[in-house]
């Protein structure tokens, strides 16, 4: 388990912003305050959506020196290792239900190709479920507990996942927590209160008037509920 201090990390999801200028779009939301730049890659079957891919990665990487978190909603995260260990992904996030079976070949894969491993879950999909790749020998670094349904932006914020997110926080103190899906200035002080550090979110920050403020808003809620033993 990571022994590093748990620290807010907030990701302005990329989803939400303009993908016709996704380099200046990037540029803005670091300068605005953002830790990571949160990428959503979607395959069209494990989620009805479609987005981007490693091209689009490696085309950002060449823009911006930012944490590209990676967010993979596909049915063979293997297969995308490598791709975007290349492309300059600094996070890979792959789905526990699709990867109960060959979890440690994808850790130990993201490892080699240089990224950091995490590990997301459904709103359907009980807890317990990611306890294994917590405590294996070579374990994931951080948990995305989905607030939505994945495949889509904009959706409304589910509070009943917020018992996963205690539930984590209690078993690993030391564990970065991310939510993602409708996490704003009206949702963020139940996820920070709850142990969520690494915050998404896209549309509240896009599309804001003042993106900064939003930023800054969710960053002091977190750092409020940042408790001594997390740190």
């Amino acid at each position: 388990m990571p022994t590093t201090a748990v620290e807010a990390k907030i990701a302005p999801s990329m989803l939400s912003s303009d993908f016709a200028n996704l380099a200046s779009e990037a540029e803005r939301m670091v300068s605005f305050g953002a830790d990571w730049l949160h990428m959503d890659i979607m395959d069209g079957h494990f989620v009805p959506n479609l987005t981007i891919g490693a091209p689009v990665i490696a085309s950002l990487r060449k823009h911006t020196k930012a944490y590209l978190d990676c967010h993979l909603m596909v049915t063979n995260p293997l297969d995308y290792v490598d791709q975007l260990g290349k492309a300059g992904a600094s996070g890979f996030t792959f789905h526990v239900e699709v990867s109960k079976d060959n979890w440690q070949e994808v850790v130990k894969e993201i490892k080699l190709k240089g990224m950091r491993p995490g590990v997301a879950l459904k709103p359907g999909t009980p807890i317990e479920d990611v306890y294994p790749l917590l405590e294996g020998e070579n374990p994931v670094e951080m948990v995305l507990v989905m607030t939505v349904e994945p495949g889509f932006g904009g959706q409304k914020f589910i509070p009943d996942m917020m018992n996963k997110v205690r539930t984590l926080r209690e078993k690993y103190p030391k564990l970065d927590i991310e939510v993602d899906g409708g996490l704003g200035p009206s949702t963020i002080d139940e996820a920070a209160a709850a142990g969520a550090n690494c915050i998404v979110a896209g549309s509240s920050v896009f599309g804001d008037p003042e993106p900064a403020r939003v930023i800054s808003l969710l960053r002091t809620s977190v750092n409020k509920c940042l408790k001594p033993n997390f740190i």
